[in-house]
Order: structure tokens, then sequence, then C-alpha cells
């Protein structure tokens, strides 16, 4: 199921079970390695596990909906970055312009590219993970008006592309979709639909700030029913994300998987310290997906037993 942190079996997802507090740090762990850390090992393995990972969330159907605009960000990064980024000491040929396209700024141009697709990638993770409540939960008692207003703000990323999509089809029974008449009048039907999802988005967000105001969310002394617990499991992938975490930071503070693209391509060597850091940062990416894989071998063996 689509964006609620069940697997494509019908089951809910393993790792989303865990209490929010794990999810959270976990995510922004992962967001932060897959943004700063620019090795070309790390970026292969953040793709491969965020794509996994989604994989799991939102099945085959989902993940393939989404992938055409993931290849579409990585070419586009790759094809645009050598003609705007002229730096590199390996000149391949001079452009008609008279810049250079260096050997450089392509393979940056990948590097960046993969680094925007798994981000991508954990971004949809989390969105499907981290619901409204978890985050309400985690922040709700710390900065009460903030953490509504983000979770409103993610939680209507996918409230909005529904929205904009049923409005589309209103407005094609009518005549009035942004494909009929001439471009003046297609730019006319593509504005009435902006217009009514405007209105809609501003009618939804009073009505919600009115009805936790009602439910006197934000008052002192307000208890919040909750029930997450940070049970066994929960503690056991903290610290394993923790351990993980750590060598990869540490790994990255004393630069062990050390990455420049200008003006020389420059790759730390391979080394023990290297090597144990590639499997942290393996076992913290493919975390998610080794959990769901457990939990459905597990499954499929206790209904073996009926």
């Amino acid at each position: 199921m689509e964006g609620t942190g069940w697997t494509r079996s019908g089951r809910e997802d393993a790792f989303s079970s865990l209490h929010p507090l794990v999810s959270f740090v976990y995510f922004v762990l992962i967001t932060g390695c897959s943004v700063f850390v620019m090795h070309p090992v790390f970026l292969g393995i953040s793709c491969a596990g965020g794509l996994g990972y989604a994989a799991v969330l939102r099945g085959r159907k989902g993940l393939f909906s989404s992938l055409w605009l993931m290849v579409g960000v990585f070419l586009v990064s790759a094809a645009l970055n050598p003609l705007f980024n002229h730096q590199g000491v390996t000149i391949l040929f001079y452009m008609s312009t008279g810049n250079p396209f260096t050997l450089e700024s392509v393979i940056y141009g990948l590097a960046s590219g993969a680094m925007l697709v798994s981000v991508l990638n954990w971004f949809r993770c989390y969105q499907d993970v981290m619901t409204s409540d978890k985050f309400i939960y985690l922040f709700g008692k710390i900065l009460p008006a903030m953490s509504l207003i983000l979770s409103m703000s993610l939680r209507f990323v996918s409230r909005y592309k529904e929205e904009i999509q049923r409005i589309s089809r209103a407005q094609r029974c009518i005549g009035r979709d942004v494909a009929d008449g001439s471009a003046g009048e297609r730019a006319k039907h593509g504005m009435k639909i902006l217009s009514v999802m405007t209105t809609w988005a501003l009618e939804n967000s009073v009505e919600t700030a009115d009805s936790m105001r009602g439910r006197g969310y934000g008052l002192r002394g307000r208890t919040n029913y909750s029930l997450y617990r940070f049970d066994g499991r929960s503690k056991r992938a903290f610290c394993f994300i923790g351990l993980t975490g750590m060598v990869v930071i540490l790994s990255v503070v004393f630069g062990a998987v050390k990455a420049l693209y200008f003006p020389a391509l420059q790759i730390a060597p391979v080394s023990a310290w290297s090597v144990c850091a590639c499997a942290a940062y393996g076992g913290l990416s493919f975390f998610p997906l080794v959990m769901n894989i457990l939990e459905e071998i597990r499954w499929r063996y206790l209904r073996s037993r009926i």
C-alpha cells in the first residue's frame, strides 16, 4: 500500500514498526551521508539501498512509476554539469563557446546525478515511514507549532498530487482540460485548475488548524496518547544504526572515504579503514531491506507451521 508504511504483500513494513525515534535518526543519518559523502562506492550503495527499500514499500508498480523521474534527474545532471562547469585539468575538447569540456566535470556530473537519485529515493521512503502522527509524537511537545506545520507540509505533498488529479478529471468532464482549445484557452483552463487547487489547500489548512485548536493541541499540560514503545527490537536497531553510523562518520572525519573531483580526480586509496567504512555504510543502507527479508522468511516459516 503506497504511502502507508505497508509492504506490497499487505503486511506492515518491519522497519516502520520500530519506534519513531529510530526511524527519524536513521533517515537523518542516511540522507546526510547521501548528500555530503561523494565517494563513488558510497553513492552506489546509497542508490541500491534506497531503491531496494522503495521497492519493498511501493512495489514494482510504484517503483517503476517513479523510475522515469529518477532516470531523468540523473541524465539531466550528468549532461548539464559539463556544459556549465568547466573546472578540471583533463580537457577533452573545447566547445563552440571556447569553454573547455573536461573529464572531471563529466565524472562529477555523474556523481551528482547519483547523489540526487539516492536522496530522492530516501525522501520517498521517509514520506512512507515517518507519518504525520510519528512526527508530531517526536516534536509535538518541543515545538508544537513548528511540528504541526512541517507535518502538514509533508502530508500535503501526496494529497496535493491526488487532489490536482481529481480536479483535472472534473474539469476534463466539462471540457476545460489543459489539452482542450487554443493556447490561450489551455492557459485559462490551467489557471482555473490552479485557482481551485489553491482554494482547496487554503480551506483545508484552516480546517486542520481549527480542528487541532479545538483538541487543545499545544496547550501546556496536555497529554498525548501513543502506542509507540521503545521495545527490545527498537533498542537493538538503534544500537546497530548508532554503531554503523559512528563508523561512517569517523571514516569521513579522518578522510578514509575522501573523494575530490576538482581540479583532478582524487579518491582515497583502499585501506582496511575504508573497507570497514563501506561495509558499515552498506549495512546501514540495506538495514530496512534486510529487516523485511528476515521478517518475510519468519512469516513464511510460521505460516508453514500452521
